[in-house]
Protein backbone atom coordinates (compact mmCIF):
# COMPACT_ATOMS: atom_id res chain seq x y z
CA UNK A 1 0.00 0.00 0.00
CA UNK A 2 3.16 2.35 0.85
CA UNK A 3 5.17 1.98 -2.18
CA UNK A 4 2.05 2.64 -4.43
CA UNK A 5 1.50 5.57 -2.60
CA UNK A 6 5.57 6.18 -2.96
CA UNK A 7 5.37 5.21 -6.46
CA UNK A 8 2.52 7.59 -7.36
CA UNK A 9 4.17 10.28 -5.42
CA UNK A 10 7.27 10.65 -7.65
CA UNK A 11 5.70 9.79 -10.78
CA UNK A 12 3.39 12.57 -10.24
CA UNK A 13 6.41 14.87 -8.81
CA UNK A 14 8.32 14.35 -11.95
CA UNK A 15 4.86 14.56 -14.16
CA UNK A 16 4.65 17.91 -12.98
CA UNK A 17 8.17 18.92 -13.38
CA UNK A 18 8.13 17.60 -17.10
CA UNK A 19 5.36 19.12 -17.77
CA UNK A 20 5.39 22.87 -16.10
CA UNK A 21 9.47 23.42 -15.86
CA UNK A 22 10.25 21.72 -19.00
CA UNK A 23 7.66 21.95 -20.69
CA UNK A 24 5.47 24.92 -20.48
CA UNK A 25 7.80 27.55 -18.97
CA UNK A 26 11.25 26.10 -20.78
CA UNK A 27 13.17 26.54 -18.47
CA UNK A 28 15.89 23.89 -18.38
CA UNK A 29 15.69 20.03 -19.46
CA UNK A 30 16.58 17.42 -17.99
CA UNK A 31 19.58 17.04 -18.87
CA UNK A 32 21.39 20.61 -19.89
CA UNK A 33 24.88 19.90 -19.87
CA UNK A 34 24.88 19.42 -23.95
CA UNK A 35 22.93 20.30 -26.60
CA UNK A 36 19.47 21.31 -27.19
CA UNK A 37 18.62 17.60 -29.03
CA UNK A 38 20.37 15.61 -25.76
CA UNK A 39 17.87 17.96 -23.24
CA UNK A 40 14.94 17.04 -25.51
CA UNK A 41 15.59 12.83 -25.47
CA UNK A 42 16.87 13.31 -21.63
CA UNK A 43 13.43 14.95 -21.05
CA UNK A 44 11.45 12.09 -22.97
CA UNK A 45 13.10 9.52 -20.80
CA UNK A 46 12.36 10.94 -17.82
CA UNK A 47 8.68 11.33 -18.76
CA UNK A 48 8.73 7.41 -19.64
CA UNK A 49 10.26 6.74 -16.13
CA UNK A 50 7.66 8.91 -14.44
CA UNK A 51 4.82 7.13 -16.57
CA UNK A 52 5.96 4.06 -15.59
CA UNK A 53 5.98 4.36 -12.05
CA UNK A 54 2.61 6.01 -12.25
CA UNK A 55 1.45 2.75 -13.73
CA UNK A 56 3.44 0.58 -11.28
CA UNK A 57 1.70 2.64 -8.14
CA UNK A 58 -1.68 1.59 -9.73
CA UNK A 59 -1.41 -2.19 -10.45
CA UNK A 60 -0.03 -2.11 -6.68
CA UNK A 61 -3.19 -0.67 -5.86
CA UNK A 62 -5.52 -2.59 -7.35
CA UNK A 63 -4.23 -5.25 -5.90
CA UNK A 64 -4.07 -3.68 -2.52
CA UNK A 65 -7.93 -3.24 -3.35
CA UNK A 66 -8.70 -6.75 -4.28
CA UNK A 67 -7.20 -8.15 -0.77
CA UNK A 68 -9.23 -5.44 1.10
CA UNK A 69 -5.79 -4.26 2.40
CA UNK A 70 -6.17 -0.29 1.18
CA UNK A 71 -5.51 2.81 3.73
CA UNK A 72 -6.46 5.89 2.30
CA UNK A 73 -4.61 7.36 5.06
CA UNK A 74 -1.71 5.54 4.58
CA UNK A 75 -1.66 5.70 0.61
CA UNK A 76 -1.92 9.37 0.47
CA UNK A 77 1.21 9.73 3.19
CA UNK A 78 2.99 7.50 0.81
CA UNK A 79 2.28 10.04 -1.80
CA UNK A 80 3.22 12.83 -0.20
CA UNK A 81 6.90 11.18 1.15
CA UNK A 82 7.03 10.63 -2.61
CA UNK A 83 6.40 13.34 -3.81
CA UNK A 84 8.62 15.08 -1.15
CA UNK A 85 11.61 12.64 -1.62
CA UNK A 86 11.68 13.06 -5.49
CA UNK A 87 11.64 17.00 -5.34
CA UNK A 88 14.02 17.22 -2.38
CA UNK A 89 15.96 14.62 -4.37
CA UNK A 90 15.98 16.85 -7.40
CA UNK A 91 16.43 19.86 -5.90
CA UNK A 92 19.96 18.70 -3.80
CA UNK A 93 21.49 15.90 -5.95
CA UNK A 94 20.32 17.06 -9.55
CA UNK A 95 20.36 20.92 -8.93
CA UNK A 96 23.10 20.91 -6.92
CA UNK A 97 25.94 17.75 -6.55
CA UNK A 98 25.45 16.58 -10.01
CA UNK A 99 24.40 19.49 -11.67
CA UNK A 100 22.46 18.07 -14.27
CA UNK A 101 20.37 21.42 -14.57
CA UNK A 102 19.24 24.13 -12.53
CA UNK A 103 16.00 24.93 -12.24
CA UNK A 104 16.20 28.15 -14.33
CA UNK A 105 18.89 30.31 -15.61
CA UNK A 106 19.84 33.80 -15.93
CA UNK A 107 18.61 34.60 -12.20
CA UNK A 108 19.42 34.69 -8.57
CA UNK A 109 18.62 30.81 -7.82
CA UNK A 110 18.67 31.16 -4.13
CA UNK A 111 15.11 32.04 -3.81
CA UNK A 112 14.06 29.37 -6.42
CA UNK A 113 16.57 26.70 -4.48
CA UNK A 114 14.94 27.66 -0.93
CA UNK A 115 11.27 27.37 -2.17
CA UNK A 116 11.79 24.36 -4.32
CA UNK A 117 13.38 22.70 -1.49
CA UNK A 118 10.97 24.06 1.38
CA UNK A 119 8.25 22.72 -0.37
CA UNK A 120 9.82 19.56 -0.85
CA UNK A 121 10.75 19.33 3.05
CA UNK A 122 7.16 20.14 4.13
CA UNK A 123 5.59 17.41 1.80
CA UNK A 124 7.95 14.87 3.32
CA UNK A 125 6.86 16.14 7.37
CA UNK A 126 2.80 16.12 6.06
CA UNK A 127 3.35 11.96 4.79
CA UNK A 128 5.45 11.15 7.44
CA UNK A 129 2.81 12.36 9.79
CA UNK A 130 0.39 10.62 7.91
CA UNK A 131 2.56 7.38 7.80
CA UNK A 132 3.08 7.29 11.59
CA UNK A 133 -0.75 7.70 12.48
CA UNK A 134 -0.96 4.60 10.37
CA UNK A 135 1.75 2.72 11.49
CA UNK A 136 0.35 0.41 13.96
CA UNK A 137 -2.28 -0.42 11.89
CA UNK A 138 -0.11 -1.50 9.14
CA UNK A 139 1.65 -4.42 11.64
CA UNK A 140 -1.69 -6.06 11.88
Amino acid sequence: MTLSGLLLGVGFAGFVDETVFHQLLHWHHFYDRSTPAAGLVSDGLFHAFSWFATVASLFLLMDARRRGRVSRTRWWGGVLVGTGAFQLYDGTVQHKLLDLHQIRYGVDLTPYDWAWNAVAVALLAAGALLLSRTRDRARV
